[in-house]
């Protein structure tokens, strides 16, 4: 089963210090809930996992991320990941091409991805796998920016100095939560349902 996602999201940071967040690979794995990069085995290849939860169920999956590209003059990141479960029963894999596009002095994210499951993830995930995966892009993108701004604040706190007590200086970023060790299916599915009950009152009241 495949799910193909193009999205664009605003992001209120320069095109530049977004290019540079992105280029940090466990920074970027970092940002997904449940994802975790494991090792480096060098500047293109990478070990990682990532724990998905549906309700009693827990499924982990291992496997391998390669960055095909990294396109600094167009600001674009081309990564692919394939990884399976413990058991053998379950396989997934992700292509994905995100870019920064600069708009002004702010900029975009934009990124298409190609989603495949297969085995016992696939027929969990059913119709629900492109809702889910639209979720789980938008939560990604939520915590890379929450992620980016605390990046900008601490550099400009940085080029301020500290606070002639050595405490935090004002404007400095504060400390950002960390995404979900596991990735919670049902809450996920949740947001599915509560998006779409949204766009049935949105339109009875249009």
């Amino acid at each position: 089963m495949k799910v193909v996602l193009e999205k664009v999201f605003p992001l209120a940071a320069t095109a530049d210090s977004a290019w540079q967040l992105m280029q940090d690979i466990e920074a970027v794995a970092g940002c997904m809930p449940g994802a975790k990069i494991t090792e480096r085995i060098d500047a293109t290849h990478y070990k990682g996992t990532i724990t998905v939860r549906l309700g009693p169920a827990t499924m982990s999956f291992k496997g391998d991320i390669e960055v095909v590209n990294l396109d600094t003059a167009a600001r674009s990141l081309h990564l692919i990941g394939k990884g399976a479960d413990a058991t053998g029963t379950s396989a997934a894999s992700m292509d994905l091409v995100a870019a920064v596009q600069p708009t002004g002095e702010t900029c975009e994210l934009t990124g298409k991805s190609e989603v495949t499951m297969s085995g016992k993830a696939a027929s969990l995930g059913g119709r629900l796998m492109g809702p889910v995966s639209e979720q789980m892009l938008k939560q990604f993108v939520a915590h890379f920016a929450a992620r980016l701004q605390a990046v900008q604040a601490q550099q400009t706190a940085a080029a301020e100095g500290a606070a002639p007590d050595g405490t935090q200086a004002p404007g400095a970023a504060p400390e950002t939560a960390a995404p979900p060790s596991e990735l919670n299916g049902l809450a996920l599915a949740w947001a599915v349902v509560r998006d779409w009950l949204r766009g049935i009152f949105s339109r009875k009241t249009a």
